[in-house]
């Protein structure tokens, strides 16, 4: 990998730890707290292992399998891809996106159910 490869994905990690702070989270280059070559690209999300991906082509399975085998035990991998002028996005496995669909699903039910016995007991006691 050149010097240029190396630097743009430097800035690239900058840029997702900076846009990871946006939303309140204590995040930096994982180079620079951990150091080791299986640490995380950027750290601040707790239990996710972050291959940060700052290319135009991105080679979306080797992507996601260096971050699998990096990962610890309790982390679930993810790959934080942006390629110029496009969103940054999250690539992980399915059976994961599945279990953290399950979690928002169920804060989603029990705000609608609390809300529902809110609307009955007004109701109820006009």
């Amino acid at each position: 990998m050149g010097k240029a490869s190396r630097d743009k994905g430097k800035r690239g990690e900058r840029e997702l730890a900076a846009k990871l702070r946006e939303y309140g989270y204590d995040s930096h280059r994982g180079v620079q707290y951990k150091g080791g070559a299986d640490s995380p690209d950027v750290t601040g999300l707790p239990s996710i292992h972050i291959e940060c991906k700052r290319v135009e082509q991105l080679r979306l399975y080797d992507s996601l399998s260096q971050s699998k085998s990096d990962c610890g035990a309790n982390e679930m991998p993810v790959v934080m891809h942006r390629k110029n002028n496009c969103e940054w996005v999250v690539i992980q496995p399915l059976e994961d996106w599945i279990n953290l669909y399950r979690e928002w699903q169920a804060g989603f039910d029990l705000k609608e159910r609390e809300h529902n016995e809110q609307s009955n007991t007004e109701s109820e006691n006009p």
